[in-house]
């Protein structure tokens, strides 16, 4: 019959041996997934969460629009009404 001293190391070594195989494949799991970066970064392909670039005319008209709505906030702000 066991005693509840070996019960106790028979479970902490369970415990860390189940740590330790948790860890060993986390590990080889990351450098995995650091090597699937490196091939992807090497490909020189934009990455699917990189923004695309917009066109240049999108910008010149987004500008434009904060202008115009600028000038209404501070029309606003100094009491003339549009």
């Amino acid at each position: 019959m066991m005693t509840d001293l070996s019960i106790v190391a028979l479970t902490g070594a369970l415990l860390l041996t189940g740590l330790l195989v948790a860890g060993v494949f986390a590990s080889r799991a990351w450098a995995q997934w650091l090597e699937v970066r490196k091939l992807e970064l090497a490909s020189g392909r934009p990455q699917a969460d990189e923004p695309i670039a917009p066109a240049a005319g999108t910008d010149r008209i987004e500008l434009a629009d904060l202008k115009a709505r600028i000038r209404k906030l501070e029309a606003i702000a100094s009491g003339i009404d549009l």
